[in-house]
C-alpha cells in the first residue's frame, strides 16, 4: 500500500490506517483483524485511552508487539473516565496528560508512542499548557510527534499558531465537506497533514446506502435530500464501482490528506476497505461531479 508523509515528520503512513475502536474486546478476534491489516500492508494503527476503558490499547499493543519497529501507533488523551465508568469528563491539563502517557505506554507495552493526539478540545482550554505537556513528552522521548483530533476551526487555528502539531484528525467525507474551505488550505500551508475519519458517513456511502439512513438525515442533509443525492452519486460516479471506493478515493484525492482511518469489525471489512484504497483514483471530472451534487457546507456550531 502506498504511503504518505505525515506533516513535516519522518513518519510515512499508509493511505489507509486501521481505526481500532471497532475491533471489539475479544482478544483472538481483535488480533485476527489486526493481523489481516498487517498482511494487507497497513502500517498505521489508531487507538485511544478512552476506548473500552483502555482495553483497546492493550489489545493493539499485544497484537503489534512483534512488529513494533515497523508500525506507527497513534493513541489519544484528554478524556477522563469517572470512577463509576459511566461517563467521562474533559481534561486537557498538563498534569493529566503527563500522568496518562504512562498508563497508555504500559497498556500498549511499548516505551514510546509514534503519534500522541489530544482527543478533542475547546477554545476555552489552557492550550499553551497542553502544548507544553506534549513538547515535554517529546523531549523526554515518550512520544515522537503529536497532533490533535478536532473539527473545531478556531481550536485548530490556535494549535497551528502555538504548537508543532504534525496532524489533525477530523471527520471528512463526500457528505461532510466542511473542512475543505476553512481548514484544509490552512493546514496545507503550514505543512500539517489531515488524517480523516468517518469517510463512509455512517454507512451512507457504502453499498447499503439508504438502508443506513434515518429520519434525522445526516448533518445538514435531510432524509429527503439523502434519498435524492445518494442515487445521483451512484448513477453519475459509482455506477461501475463500489460506493466504498468512491468514498475513500474522494478523501485521498485531497492533497491535505495523509491517511484515511477506517474502522473494521471483521477481517473481511479490512480487506474490502484496502481494496477500495488500492482502486483507481478519481478523475478530475468525477471529483467535479461529486462537488456539484453535494453541499460545500461550513462549520456552524463547532467553534
Amino acid at each position: 500500500m502506498k504511503k504518505r508523509q505525515l506533516g513535516n515528520s519522518d513518519l510515512f503512513v499508509t493511505e489507509m490506517g486501521l481505526g481500532c475502536m471497532s475491533i471489539g474486546t475479544d482478544e483472538k478476534a481483535a488480533c485476527y483483524i489486526i493481523d489481516t491489516a498487517l498482511d494487507e500492508g497497513i502500517n498505521y494503527f489508531d487507538t485511544a485511552d478512552l476506548y473500552d476503558f483502555g482495553v483497546n490499547e492493550k489489545l493493539v499493543g499485544a497484537a503489534l508487539k512483534h512488529v513494533r519497529d515497523k508500525v506507527i501507533i497513534a493513541t489519544k488523551v484528554g478524556n477522563r473516565w469517572n470512577h463509576e465508568g459511566t461517563g467521562w469528563s474533559w481534561d486537557p491539563s498538563k498534569p493529566y496528560i503527563k500522568e496518562q502517557i504512562k498508563n497508555s505506554l504500559k497498556r500498549l507495552g511499548t516505551d514510546y508512542i509514534d503519534l500522541y493526539q489530544l482527543h478533542g478540545g475547546t477554545i476555552q482550554d489552557p492550550i499553551e499548557e497542553t502544548v507544553e505537556a506534549f513538547e515535554e513528552l517529546k523531549a523526554e522521548g515518550y512520544i515522537r510527534y503529536y497532533g490533535i483530533s478536532s473539527i473545531r476551526p478556531n481550536v485548530i487555528r490556535e494549535y497551528v499558531k502555538e504548537s508543532k502539531i504534525v496532524s489533525v484528525m477530523m471527520q471528512y467525507s463526500i457528505l461532510d465537506r466542511r473542512p475543505e474551505e476553512e481548514v484544509m488550505p490552512l493546514l496545507t500551508e503550514h505543512g500539517i497533514s489531515v488524517v480523516t475519519r468517518g469517510p463512509l458517513a455512517k454507512g451512507l456511502l457504502s453499498n447499503r446506502m439508504l438502508d443506513k439512513a434515518t429520519e434525522k438525515g445526516y448533518l445538514d442533509y435531510s432524509l429527503e435530500e439523502l434519498r435524492e443525492v445518494l442515487p445521483w452519486l451512484k448513477e453519475k460516479v459509482a455506477s461501475s464501482r463500489s460506493f466504498t471506493e468512491i468514498a475513500l478515493q474522494y478523501n485521498l484525492a485531497n492533497p491535505a490528506v495523509a491517511s484515511v482511518i477506517a474502522g473494521a469489525s471483521s477481517p473481511e471489512q479490512v480487506r474490502s476497505n484496502v481494496a477500495a484504497v488500492r482502486s483507481r483514483a478519481l478523475t478530475d471530472k468525477e471529483i467535479a461531479v461529486i462537488k456539484k451534487l453535494t453541499k460545500a457546507s461550513v462549520y456552524q456550531d463547532h467553534r
